[in-house]
């Protein structure tokens, strides 16, 4: 009979034990500690990314402003194919022209050995 009146209040104290246990792991105070403990570990790492996050973010604004400004001098360049042919066609005349001042001077050399070009001076 001792035995079992023992282990009634064995049992009694191991409950209450274990509900006290239960309720001091739950508390609120040793909640926040714990969540404490979490943030202090956590929050070092978090910065980090945090920094590594904005850098690549800087990196990225400067690379898109780049391929914008690349695709905007593209897309001017394609505007400008008339302006090219203009130059094209005035380059092509520029060089007709001058072939043909060298032609012509070329026959009045022929033509008139002894005289001397205008636009050089002989000096005596």
């Amino acid at each position: 009979m001792e035995d079992q009146e023992m282990q009634l209040k064995v049992k009694r104290v191991t409950d209450k034990f274990t509900e006290s246990m239960y309720v001091l792991a739950n508390e609120p105070s040793i909640a926040l500690y714990r969540l404490q403990e979490h943030v202090r570990r956590s929050l070092p790492e978090l910065v980090q990314h945090k920094t590594d996050m904005q850098s690549w973010e800087e990196q990225s604004q400067g690379a898109i402003y780049t391929v914008e400004y690349a695709c905007s001098a593209v897309k001017s360049m394609t505007n400008s194919s008339l302006y090219f042919k203009n130059i094209d066609g005035l380059l092509r005349q520029a060089i007709s022209l001058k072939e043909q001042i060298s032609s012509s001077q070329g026959r009045s050399a022929v033509i008139n050995p002894n005289e001397t070009p205008a636009h050089t001076s002989v000096t005596p």
